[in-house]
């Protein structure tokens, strides 16, 4: 479920597993802190630390963990470039971003280049906490000041590309798209539909492809640009979880 406030847009997920983090950053002490507020969750569990980009890039590979807290400015390779790397080399693992900088252009700049969140180290750790649940989730999270425009912003680039392929999907297709951006699972598109649970994977698989997205949070980045949903777009049914 979606749930809007002055700072953020998150989309909370019910289930709570045990979520594999690493933390790159160049200063150990605040790595520690991060760890000691990380593993007191008690669904969070540090599997790494990195340095600097390059050694998240890394772990990323060698310890395929479920998401990376990625600073900004680090020695050696910076959380930018890093980001861009490891989202298109590692597409499951997710990223959000930890930083001092509160930039409107390091915020868009992320967002583009794939990073699931954007959190400010002023944040208590609570906030840290919950956007990466948020994050692995497949939702988006940042703690800045307006949060719905700069994602609309950071999006804004992709616009005329994914416009003209969703013109090349069917009408189905389009079906599909719409309910599963107003929180649909498959099971109840399948019921609103009337066809199997497997039809609707399949589409869902088809127009996927066609838009060149790959998993929940560009779908809802999709919808949130395009208004797919346009009955009411912004206003998702209580279960917004694909299986």
């Amino acid at each position: 479920m979606f749930q809007y406030a002055s700072h953020s847009l998150i989309k909370e997920s019910k289930a709570m597993p045990e979520i594999r983090v690493v933390i790159a950053d160049d200063h150990a002490v605040l790595r520690e802190g991060l760890k000691s507020i990380l593993t007191s969750s008690g669904d969070i569990s540090v599997v790494g630390e990195a340095r600097d980009g390059q050694e998240a890039i890394d772990l990323a590979q060698s310890l395929s963990p479920d998401l990376i807290l990625m600073d900004i400015a680090m020695s050696g390779l910076g959380g930018l470039e890093a980001t861009t790397r490891i989202r298109k080399e590692f597409p499951a693992v997710k990223v959000l971003v930890l930083t001092q900088y509160n930039d409107k252009e390091y915020i868009i700049r992320f967002l583009r280049a794939g990073a699931g969140g954007y959190v400010l180290k002023s944040a208590p750790g609570r906030d840290v906490v919950a956007a990466i649940r948020t994050v692995h989730g497949g939702g988006l999270y940042l703690n800045t000041p307006n949060a719905p425009a700069l994602i609309m912003e950071a999006l804004s680039k992709e616009e005329k590309t994914l416009k003209g392929s969703y013109e090349s999907l069917s009408d189905r297709e389009k079906e599909v798209l719409k309910l599963i951006i107003e929180g649909m699972t498959s099971r109840q598109i399948a019921d609103a539909l009337t066809v199997s649970i497997k039809t609707v994977v399949t589409h869902r698989a088809n127009l996927m492809e066609k838009l060149g997205i790959h998993n929940k949070a560009d779908l809802i980045k999709f919808g949130l640009r395009h208004a797919v949903a346009s009955s009411n777009p912004m206003k998702p049914s209580p279960s917004s979880e694909l299986p």
